[in-house]
């Protein structure tokens, strides 16, 4: 056993040197996990459909902080576009160290208005790009026998909202493919856990900030009566990353300020 002198402390948070994934990385949490991680050390890969995008978000993390950063520009459900992900993540760091699933859609409204295209499509951009693209690192993270994935749940993956259909339901399936991805890849020492974000401010949230709805049920459900800020999203990804987040299996993370508390 560790004296208190010997043990790391913060340096359990030291990411130097490690390489990250992020899908979604070119706006919103994913761009703020990403710079992050940056902050830490992580070289990061920036995954978006909009290549432009996730060159200016590479390059702004990448003059912040002085780590290489890069964009790729990949679909989450094209399973030929994930494998050529995690390769050309590979051929640009040696390495995979994280990989966070950050690329999501939310399509509002009541079951009886919504179309089954519409919630096929949040089912197969939230779930099962979740699903592909940690299938596509796993070969990489059982060869080094070291790895961390972190999946974007949602308080909504928790608890329920009206008019929520398709995205709560992708929600709670990703709680439920971390948790047994995290039994599954513990044998091989890789942490698979989720952030449960509630009411940030992203881009995703905009058409309802302003409205009724928002007010009550986002901010006046809230402890802290707030939306949440961008930055206030990283401690929870740097610390699932880190050698701090080593005994975490399965588990959920829940940044929202008191919303699932009351």
């Amino acid at each position: 056993m560790n004296t208190i002198s010997e043990l790391p402390g913060i340096k359990l948070f030291d990411l130097t040197g490690k390489a990250a994934i992020i899908t979604g990385g070119s706006k919103g949490l994913g761009q703020a996990m990403a710079a992050g991680l940056a902050s830490a050390g992580t070289n990061v890969m920036l995954v978006s459909r909009n290549l432009k995008e996730g060159e200016a978000a590479a390059k702004e993390i990448a003059e912040a902080f002085g780590v290489k950063a890069i964009a790729f520009e990949a679909d989450v459900v094209n399973e030929d576009q994930t494998i050529s992900m995690a390769k050309a993540a590979m051929d640009a760091f040696g390495r995979i160290d994280v990989l966070i699933n950050s690329a999501g859609i939310n399509i509002r409204g009541a079951i009886d208005e919504l179309t089954l295209e519409e919630f096929q499509k949040v089912m197969d951009i939230n779930v099962t790009g979740t699903w592909l693209c940690s299938r596509a690192v796993t070969p990489y993270m059982k060869a080094a026998k070291s790895g961390s994935i972190i999946n974007l749940a949602s308080t909504l993956g928790l608890v329920g909202l009206s008019n929520r259909t398709p995205y709560t339901s992708s929600k709670g399936a990703v709680v439920q493919m971390t948790r047994a991805l995290g039994l599954e890849f513990a044998p091989f020492n890789i942490n698979v856990n989720a952030i449960c974000p509630g009411p940030f401010l992203t881009e995703m949230n905009l058409p309802i900030a302003d409205t009724e709805e928002g007010k009550k049920f986002v901010v006046g459900a809230t402890a802290l009566g707030r939306w949440g800020e961008l930055k206030e999203i990283q401690g929870a990804a740097i610390f699932l990353a880190s050698d701090a987040g080593k005994y975490m299996v399965g588990s959920m993370i829940t940044v929202d300020g008191g919303w699932t508390a009351r």
